[in-house]
């Protein structure tokens, strides 16, 4: 098999340094499945591991991303054969186990979820980790009984990945949604997303924060985390649920019991990294079909393997904007 092209995070004169290189299989560390890699997509997770001090790669060398998918070109397990489409987000894949940055990837069969037959390997890329977050995160409200009729959904985060998701998804089920965003001059992308109404990210924080608020949200999926978090919960209808799965706007917040004892406010925590896989079959089949956002392309910017590392300075820099696709 002749070499392949992957982004590579390594030592460079004792400093760290990513850059593309060249390399051969024997590079990689076997697993069960040689996959052919067609896309990637560039996730915060991503940009961290990209950088020196991001504190999710431990060991360099090291190629990031903790999403692919492609053709699988050999396989050592009965479950696959050579020719089948998969995917692959979370478990080890771009943290302790070389990712989707390269034109192949060893993976473990108990990580990689057969494409269901309505998405492209690209849509399921433009979706990626971001995407199949946004999914479980309406999966587990509506598991809750926080349906269209019991009122507005607030998305945190919502020009973002997983907040431009959110707001596609919970628009076409029919859902009320209110985006919350620091980024006003994106506000035109988000009622093009289905938003009903854009409000500034201060605008959840109020001066004198109360242990039980209006009740004006019948759920919310956070994608920030941060002191916002108490104040959402507090104004969250009776039987409402909040689901949490970022940490862009810190790790601490403030809370009182009376939600949860008052009102049964229900606060969900979404790990996508080691979601089972029966939920996460579930969860991509109804991405396939009636989640899939109507306009993936247009939540989308395309780049190749050398423009990753620009990309990851704008994602740092909280620039970017919806979902990054790297095509291999």
């Amino acid at each position: 098999m002749e070499s392949f092209q992957a982004l590579v995070l390594d030592k460079v004169n004792g400093e760290a340094k990513i850059g593309k290189r060249e390399m051969q299989l024997s590079d990689l560390k076997e697993n069960d499945l040689l996959i052919r890699v067609a896309y990637s997509s560039v996730n915060y997770k991503d940009a961290l591991a990209c950088v020196p001090n991001g504190n999710i790669v431990k060991q360099i060398p090291f190629i990031p991303g903790i999403d692919l998918s492609g053709v699988v070109v050999r396989s050592k397990d009965k479950r696959f054969r050579e020719g089948d489409e998969i995917l692959v987000t979370g478990f080890e894949l771009g943290v302790s186990h070389y990712g989707g940055f390269s034109e192949y990837a060893w993976v473990s069969a108990n990580w990689a979820v057969k494409l269901p037959k309505d998405l492209s390997l690209k849509e399921s890329m433009i979706l990626g980790t971001a995407g199949f977050t946004a999914a479980l995160s309406v999966h587990e409200l509506q598991q809750c009984g926080v349906l269209p009729e019991r009122g507005p959904v607030l998305v945190t985060g919502s020009t973002g990945g997983v907040g431009s998701i959110s707001i596609a998804i919970l628009s076409k089920l029919g859902y009320e949604v209110t985006a919350s965003t620091g980024k006003l001059e994106y506000e035109s992308y988000l009622y093009e997303l289905g938003a009903s109404r854009v409000i500034l990210r201060d605008e959840l924080i109020p001066e004198q924060p109360r242990s039980l608020d209006k009740q004006i949200w019948a759920g919310a999926i956070d994608c920030v985390g941060g002191k916002a978090l108490g104040a959402i919960l507090s104004s969250t209808k009776y039987a409402g649920a909040v689901a949490v799965s970022g940490l862009t706007g810190g790790i601490d917040w403030t809370s009182s019991i009376f939600p949860f004892i008052l009102r049964g406010v229900r606060l969900i925590g979404i790990d996508s990294v080691f979601t089972p896989m029966e939920t996460r079959v579930r969860v991509w089949e109804r991405l396939a079909s009636e989640f899939k956002p109507a306009a993936l392309d247009s939540m989308c910017t395309e780049i190749s393997l050398e423009q990753i590392p620009d990309q990851v300075a704008l994602v740092l820099q909280g620039l970017s904007r919806g979902r990054t696709l790297v095509k291999l």
